[in-house]
């Protein structure tokens, strides 16, 4: 090396020294204050933020207003950024941030205009909680201009935060509705196609309202329907074939649900007397996660101690215990959007209902982008939504009305739960809640259990709900159920209740409801008899029910499949004799060294499409590339009587037997493991696929700072269709259990860690204890870092 070379080498290695230092320094200097005094105009007390050896909060404050403006400072010390994104995202109003990449992102949740319903929910809010929104909003902006530095990713994005609002707490509200509802009524839209295309015994066989894996704690699992008969349905005279040399990625067409697992078990099961509840959201997994594990403590006169997961940009405890009640959530998967044919008014820009004709109103959002022009989006509303300009319906314009959209579905009831003393009490309160309308287990100290609906019901005129309906003669709601008419389980027959997004009730209850797509039984019913294999609970017994990956319900796809490769079909053929031994000679888990799992697995997806797309064929074939197809939950006690009885009428012509499709299913996926993986079959393992990814935002964008920023990618147990419901970047985003009153012997843990900031010893602290599951205390432990908040001098 030349001495210009050397020189130049030296120079760009010092100037890399000095941005590593630089960027350093600056994600150092946006850490939060751990420890001292502050002074925060907006206090009327002082008020404290303590840390434990894993940077768990508590809070605490004298009275409820202080304490949601510490909250608030904690959150924004924390997680400033991710909060922000939230809102941003509900708003459509990420690309101001971030630039034209997310132009479309931004439109699709423009959409729905929730900006100015978070501002008319907010002017709509009660004094009390307005009062609250507000210090939570001047908290939040506290801990933000506290920080010595923006948080890191503002310097990354060359960009300025922008302070709190009140109303972005509801934003915040927001995103959780259209992450856990179907925002824009798709399944509905396509049952829709499917009914306008389909005999209606095809129909009602492809579309069931259940399978005999249902596990409902009050009802029956239901019987799967008879097969269309062949005078309404040949599809060997159709026509249609399945694509068998189509070379698609078959592994990530099941999605894993977004949704949960809560249980709880009545004091004659417990060791104490009191109920255990226990809880295990499964969402989608960031790093940070989307949840922050706190305490909020309010001394004086009307005291409340309350321990478990808070949203960031939300003041209130989700879902933990008080001491005297314990309760978690699930996702109901009730029926709470619907789709609203329009019929055209007597002149150009009006629609009919049944006052009279209506005029649209025209909204024109503008979309503000970073380096580049804003862009305009039309959003035309009706009366009971927005209009669905990208859907081309055969029966004309489609409008939306979903309860996100209505004034009320939003509100911060949840503090009421702070101060509830039992069962009954939070059953009330659960039914008054303003979230997306949720599965609500709850348990107290005296050991009774309960089960309810949390969030808004609405209620609705007599028409089918199941897919897009007239509503030009009549309104389909008429407002919002009373909540003492809520259905509600409390202290069943046996001590158990559990939910899994699947079906819990029956007959009228159900009714009120609805089906807004529950998932397959299988999961609840695993739990199910989880909970049944015992008679006396402590807390730690419902981890293992919660680790659970047992292969119970897939099993029986293995045995299909070993009938299948019989003798003949492997004779001569190396590849299937080989696919044969490793499903024979599987591990039955969802764990990360089974071969056969994943085997078994994917030809159970390659099964499940292919027939669905046999008898979607007429809806192909009437809507082509307009149709929106859907494949239920509740498809599967259809496959399987399909596989059991295998009537040919209802196979492709281009296959002489039901066994030459699953052998044609079979090869399909051998070609598809050899021309996408290097190695042989039996390098295939569950954990390959099921590998993390718990990814910062950023890195998704700059994979460069993926090592830095992300979780490890470590090789995950679980799947869908049982109790550790766990993707790559799916699965409980916190896991825990809790006799109330009883906190000291309950576990919680999370993954990643308390901070979001990278710099942080708490960034990923606790990730780990999530992975190998790993009892953590639920309650934070003692104090090693306080920071108390004084209220500003006048």
């Amino acid at each position: 090396m030349n001495r210009l070379a050397r020189r130049l080498f030296f120079a760009a290695v010092s100037i890399a020294l000095v941005v590593v230092l630089v960027v350093t320094v600056l994600v150092r200097a946006s850490l939060p204050e751990l420890d001292g005094e502050l002074s925060a105009a907006g206090l009327t007390a002082d008020a404290s933020i303590d840390r434990d050896a894993a940077g768990l909060t508590t809070v605490r404050a004298q009275n409820r207003k202080d304490l949601a403006f510490a909250t608030g400072f904690a959150h924004a010390q924390d997680r400033f950024f991710q909060m922000d994104l939230t809102r941003r995202q509900a708003a459509g109003e990420l690309a101001e941030l971030i630039g034209p990449a997310v132009i479309n992102i931004d439109k699709q949740f423009r959409f729905h205009r929730f900006r100015q319903r978070a501002r008319d929910t907010v002017a709509a809010s009660s004094n009390e909680q307005q009062i609250i929104l507000q210090a939570y909003a001047a908290g939040v902006n506290a801990g933000l201009t506290g920080l010595a530095a923006k948080p890191f990713e503002y310097f990354v994005l060359q960009a300025t935060p922008t302070p709190w609002l009140p109303e972005d707490t509801v934003l915040v509200a927001y995103a959780m509705f259209v992450m856990l509802n179907d925002p824009t009524g798709y399944r509905d839209v396509a049952r829709g196609f499917a009914y306008d295309a389909m005999p209606e015994s095809l129909y009602r066989f492809v579309y069931p309202d259940g399978t005999p894996w249902d596990s409902p704690v009050v009802g029956i699992a239901r019987s799967v329907p008879d097969l269309p008969p062949e005078s309404d349905f040949d599809l060997r005279q159709s026509g249609v074939t399945t694509d068998a040399d189509e070379s698609e990625l078959r592994e990530d067409n099941s999605p894993l649900v977004p949704g949960s697992n809560n249980w709880a078990v009545g004091g004659a099961l417990t060791t104490t007397g009191r109920a255990i509840v226990a809880n295990d959201m499964h969402l989608g997994l960031s790093a940070p996660n989307v949840f922050y594990r706190a305490r909020l403590v309010q001394g004086g006169g009307n005291g409340i101690d309350v321990t478990g997961v808070t949203l960031p940009g939300v003041p209130v405890v989700v879902a933990g215990s008080n001491g005297k009640v314990a309760w978690g959530f699930t996702n109901s998967y009730g029926d709470w959007t619907d789709v609203v044919v329009l019929q055209p008014g007597a002149t150009d820009g009006t629609y009919r209902t049944a006052e009279g004709d209506r005029q649209f109103v025209e909204n024109r959002e503008v979309i503000k982008v970073k380096g580049g022009e804003p862009v305009e989006l039309l959003v035309r509303e009706t009366i009971w939504g927005p209009v669905l300009d990208d859907v081309h319906y055969p029966e004309g314009e489609l409008a939306v009305s979903w309860i996100a959209h209505k004034i009320g579905a939003v509100n911060i009831n949840q503090m009421d739960l702070e101060h509830v003393s039992n069962v009954g009490e939070a059953l009330a309160v659960a039914n008054t809640l303003g979230i997306p309308p949720q599965n609500f287990v709850s348990g107290d100290a005296n050991g009774n259990i309960g089960w309810t609906i949390a969030g808004r019901i609405p209620v609705r005129s007599e028409f089918d709900r199941s897919r897009p309906a007239d509503w030009s003669e009549q309104d389909g709601w008429t407002g919002w159920l009373d909540p003492a008419k809520y259905p509600r389980i409390v202290n069943p027959e046996g001590g158990r209740i559990w939910t899994a997004n699947s079906r819990v009730i029956d007959d009228d209850a159900l009714r009120i409801i609805g089906d807004g797509g529950y998932d397959l039984g299988a999961r609840a019913r695993q739990i199910r008899d989880d909970l049944r294999e015992k008679t006396s609970f402590i807390p730690q017994d419902m981890l293992s029910i919660q680790m659970d990956d047992r292969a119970l319900f897939i099993a029986t796809w293995r045995d299909l499949l070993l009938k299948v490769l019989d003798e003949d079909a492997v004779a001569d053929n190396p590849a299937r004799a080989e696919y044969r031994q490793l499903v024979e000679n599987w591990l039955p888990r969802a764990a990360p060294d089974s071969v056969g799992y994943r085997l078994v697995r994917s030809f159970r997806l390659e099964m499940r499409e292919r027939v669905f797309n046999m008898l979607a064929g007429p809806i192909k074939t009437a809507y082509g590339d307009d149709a929106k197809l859907w494949i239920s939950g509740q498809f599967e006690g259809s496959l399987w009587k399909l596989l059991n009885e295998q009537p040919l009428y209802l196979l492709p012509a281009q296959y002489a037997s039901w066994n030459d499709l699953m052998l044609a299913a079979v090869d399909k996926n051998i070609a598809y493991f050899h021309d996408n993986f290097e190695g042989s079959l039996s390098d295939r393992s569950w954990g390959e696929l099921n590998t993390a990814r718990i990814q910062h935002p950023l890195s998704k964008a700059i994979p460069a700072l993926s090592r830095w920023l992300d979780m490890p990618r470590d090789q995950l147990t679980g799947d869908n269709n049982l109790p550790k419901a766990q993707g790559p970047g799916f699965g409980a985003s916190e896991r825990f259990a809790v006799s109330p009153g009883d906190e000291v012997n309950g576990y919680f843990h999370m993954p990643t860690g308390p901070s979001g900031n990278p710099a942080s010893e708490y960034y990923g602290f606790g990730h780990e204890d999530w992975v190998q599951g790993i009892a953590t205390p639920f309650l934070p432990g003692p104090s090693v870092h306080e920071l108390v908040l004084k209220p500003a001098a006048d």
